[in-house]
């Protein structure tokens, strides 16, 4: 039958499928990705457990033979206590303590409780060694449990001397059925013999799991031949008790693992059992059966739950995760493969946009940009000028192109070489300012700026050079520098006349001092001898008028004299170092109290203040406010002096006369007083000097006060207080 018209032919099986076949592969690559991983994580997993399980087994083998030899160190202590009984018949208590002590149990063998003898004492001989043992002035043994028994097996020694070991001594072990069959054994095959489970005596009615080791001694050291001579040469046994728990714990240490040790000799008896930590069943179990001396015991081993045994097995399922996930991976990477030609193709319309719009940026920002830009070639000739580059040149932007960049200026580049090219930095951007050649006008300066950009393929640009005139600026700013010269000059020249002045105020100050002094000390000299050799012609108001004329010279070469030390306050150099303002104080305070014994002030400094500046001035600064503070306490009834820093000032205070607060700004002027000379003497200098001298620090001072209140003053020293360690 032939196709009707107008209609597309049947199309055959495979190629309705074509269009899939792209997505059948990437579901080929996903199954066998995911049997794949599959089989390699099972794989792995089970050589994971098999390798934990090994892991563990070894470790439970290496516990087991850790108890092994932890015993075994037991028999060696008891075999020496035995071998002390061969080289003497019976030793005594004070050769067993010495034995014991330099084995170090407790140093050694904490597990141990102690290191004993229980004698083997026939029922008619136990009057006889309990006379013996009383005479021999070891004390009163008594045996028990009481009763009559044809042998008997008191504890004869126990070291260390515990007061619990002390208390056994005596208890017949022969009487308790577990003892008596362990001591048996060992008696009748010579070798030495563990009990059965059995609670110490030491431990009185506390449960705690405890076993016996003994070691038989026979006469002469020698191990008979027979069992009925070996009873027969019988002396007793070398013993050593222990209790279970503190037995692992010595052989294992802080092992975590988790296991019980039942003794199954005849049954099966509980020794041990480790606390289960943790909820989950085990993941691998291991049993071991062990022979020690005489018992058989039973090691039952589990590990941890399996996450915790075998903790690889997280990261193999880590494994399959990822496995899993880059199997879905795969499969849809080939499934977008499939998409990638048209989305590539829309891409790449969509770069030749972009990079259309980019160069239409750029040579836009080249057109309108009011910075001048050139682009170089690899030759340093111009491949392209923006207009703001022509203004600047003086030449049309189509003039510049071909020419060379550096024959546009007038000097040669700091980094220029014969080509003309601008050398290449680390960085690929310099800067340099230059006189630029401008045609038609005057030299401008330029500041250019080289970096590197590159071209389109197959196009000669290298760099990008951005140029600015900065003429304007360089003229306006070198105008700046030397207005800033002229001003110098001025300073220096106003400082040099401020320093001739100071120079001429103290020549001036040490004029006037000497020239008044002469008048002073003839004024003072001629009214001592008129007061001496004229007194008599004087009458009263005579003499008290020449007192006058005798205190005022004085008291003007007293002003004298401060005038001057507030001048040198004031000209000398300062020293910078650290000072120990507290140890300057009690110096101070040490002066004042010898000088003025009759008036008790109680001082307080506080330690550990210090301060940068100059240490005379400084001892100057706290000599003057210390000593008007002890000064104006003066009539106080419980004259108080105090020296500290709060957290910016230092402060001296008193509890004096004080000051009323509206005079405050006359305290610090030289000759200013605001108390009676009469009632406190002084000049009116001091505290001038202490402003000077807080001033020539950087720092600054002030003063409070009340009459009759006393006053405080503060000053700071900046920079003054150093880290305290």
């Amino acid at each position: 039958m032939d196709d009707l018209p107008g209609t597309d032919p049947p199309r055959s099986l495979g190629e309705r499928l074509r269009p899939l076949r792209g997505h059948l592969w990437a579901l080929v690559v996903l199954v066998a990705s995911l049997v794949t991983v599959l089989a390699l994580w099972r794989a792995a997993y089970d050589r994971e457990l098999r390798a934990a399980d090994a892991r563990f087994v070894a470790s439970t083998q290496e516990a087991a033979e850790l108890l092994k030899q932890r015993i075994i160190n037991y028999e060696l202590v008891a075999g020496g206590g035995a071998a002390l009984f061969a080289s003497v018949d019976r030793p005594t208590p004070s050769q067993w303590y010495g034995f014991a002590e330099g084995l170090g149990i407790d140093e050694r063998f904490p597990g141990m409780v102690g290191l004993g003898f229980a004698g083997y004492v026939s029922g008619n001989r136990l009057l006889d060694l309990q006379t013996e043992w009383r005479e021999a002035g070891w004390g009163v043994l008594r045996v028990r449990p009481g009763g009559a028994r044809d042998h008997y097996g008191p504890i004869l020694y126990l070291e260390p001397r515990s007061p619990e070991n002390v208390a056994a001594i005596g208890f017949d072990m022969y009487s308790e059925p577990t003892r008596h069959r362990a001591m048996q054994s060992a008696m009748e095959r010579g070798i030495p013999t563990l009990s059965g489970p059995v609670q110490l005596v030491q431990d009185g009615d506390t449960p705690l799991a405890a076993l016996l080791l003994y070691v038989p001694v026979y006469r002469d050291g020698a191990r008979p031949a027979t069992p009925e001579t070996r009873q027969a040469a019988m002396l007793g046994w070398v013993y050593v008790p222990f209790r279970m728990e503190r037995f692992v714990e010595e052989a294992l240490g802080d092992n975590p693992m988790r296991f019980s040790i039942t003794d199954v000799s005849s049954g099966e008896t509980p020794l041990y059992a480790t606390a289960l930590a943790g909820d989950g069943q085990p993941a691998f179990r291991h049993e071991i059966q062990v022979e020690h001396y005489g018992r058989r015991w039973l090691l039952a081993f589990e590990s941890a739950p399996l996450e915790q045994a075998a903790p690889r097995l997280a990261s193999l399922q880590t494994i399959l995760a990822l496995g899993l996930f880059a199997s879905l991976l795969m499969y849809a990477i080939a499934w977008m493969l499939a998409q990638t030609e048209s989305r590539a193709q829309k891409i790449a319309l969509g770069l030749t946009e972009n990079y259309r719009r980019s160069e239409e940026r750029f040579r836009t920002a080249m057109q309108y940009s009011a910075i001048g830009k050139v682009l170089l070639d690899s030759h340093g000739c111009i491949v392209e000028a923006n207009p703001a580059f022509a203004g600047i040149v003086g030449r049309s932007a189509e003039a510049l192109v071909g020419a060379g960049f550096q024959s546009l200026f007038e000097d040669a580049g700091a980094d220029a070489d014969d080509t003309g090219t601008p050398e290449p930095r680390e960085t690929g951007i310099r800067r340099e300012t230059r006189r630029l050649h401008r045609d038609g006008g005057e030299p401008r300066l330029a500041q250019l700026t080289y970096s590197p950009v590159p071209g389109s393929i197959g196009q000669d640009v290298v760099g990008l050079v951005q140029a600015e005139d900065v003429t304007e600026r360089l003229q306006a700013e070198a105008r700046v520098h030397a207005l800033n010269r002229t001003l110098e000059h001025r300073v220096a020249l106003r400082t040099r006349e401020l320093s001739q002045a100071n120079q001429e105020l103290e020549a001036f100050a040490y004029s006037v001092s000497h020239d008044l002094r002469a008048p002073l000390r003839a004024i003072d000299g001629f009214s001592k001898v008129l007061a001496e050799r004229y007194a008599g012609s004087l009458d009263e108001s005579g003499q008290g008028y020449l007192e006058r004329v005798r205190k005022a010279a004085n008291r003007m070469g007293e002003l004298i004299d401060a005038l001057l030390k507030m001048s040198r306050v004031t000209r000398s150099p300062i020293h910078h170092e650290f000072v120990d303002l507290s140890r300057i104080a009690a110096e101070v305070v040490e002066e004042l109290r010898t000088d003025d014994a009759g008036h008790p002030v109680d001082v307080a400094i506080q330690p550990g203040l210090e301060a940068e500046g100059d240490a005379s001035l400084l001892r100057n600064l706290l000599a003057n406010l210390l000593g008007n503070a002890w000064k104006f306490t003066r009539g106080a009834d419980r004259p108080h002096i105090e020296f500290g820093r709060n957290a910016v000032e230092f402060y001296v205070r008193d509890n004096g006369a004080g000051f009323d607060p509206e005079y405050v700004d006359k305290l610090f002027r030289p000759f200013q007083r605001l108390h009676d000379q009469n009632e406190f003497a002084g000049h009116g200098i001091g505290l001038a000097s202490v402003k000077r001298i807080v001033e020539r620090h950087g720092g600054t001072i002030r003063a409070e006060g009340r009459p009759g209140q006393g006053a405080t003053f503060y000053f700071t020293l900046p920079g003054e207080v150093r880290e305290q360690g």
